[in-house]
């Protein structure tokens, strides 16, 4: 039996994170982009989280990435500096295998640690119970649907937002 560990991504990981993504693209609305970035705008994603200071992170399975999740700005506008946005991606494979939850919960904590008040989750279709409910169960609030907001495989498609506090969630002056 292969153990499951969460470990910083690595430049020799970008064609695995590429090909899960990829899947994502092409076949589901968890994303709303509609067309696969190459490998190099992975790379330069990568790039830009990592040069931020924030969490990027792979769940390998016996050497083998099988999936992958980080934080990113919530917004560019100096205000926003402590209230990030996660996001995760499990290989198909591997779902509900409890992967999510374990990336997330190495998000959370890396994020609480490095000072960030607010986390968060832009949950691409209101159907998508699986991360829907991944982020409650990891304290995450509903606080608002957008209705119709992408475009996708011919129909239109609404946004979960998610917030959860990480620390003390902005209660004490900054």
């Amino acid at each position: 039996m292969h153990t499951t560990r969460c470990r910083s991504s690595r430049e020799s990981d970008i064609r695995a994170i590429h090909q899960i993504y990829s899947h994502y693209v092409r076949h589901s609305l968890a994303t709303f982009e509609t067309e696969p970035p190459d490998e190099e705008e992975i790379r330069r994603r990568r790039t830009e989280v990592t040069g931020k200071g924030l969490p990027h992170i792979v769940a390998e399975i016996g050497g083998t990435v099988v999936g992958y999740a980080y934080a990113a700005p919530y917004r560019s506008r100096t205000a926003y500096r402590y209230t990030v946005e996660d996001s995760i991606y499990i290989h198909p494979s591997y779902v509900r295998r409890g992967l999510g939850r374990l990336l997330l919960a190495e998000i959370i904590r890396a994020c609480e640690h490095s000072g960030h008040r607010q986390m968060v989750a832009i949950i691409g279709d209101s159907a998508n119970r699986a991360s829907v409910g991944l982020h409650a169960g990891m304290g995450f609030e509903q606080v608002g649907v957008l209705r119709c907001v992408g475009l996708k495989f011919g129909r239109w498609v609404d946004t979960v937002i998610m917030q959860r506090q990480l620390g003390d969630g902005g209660n004490t002056p900054a």
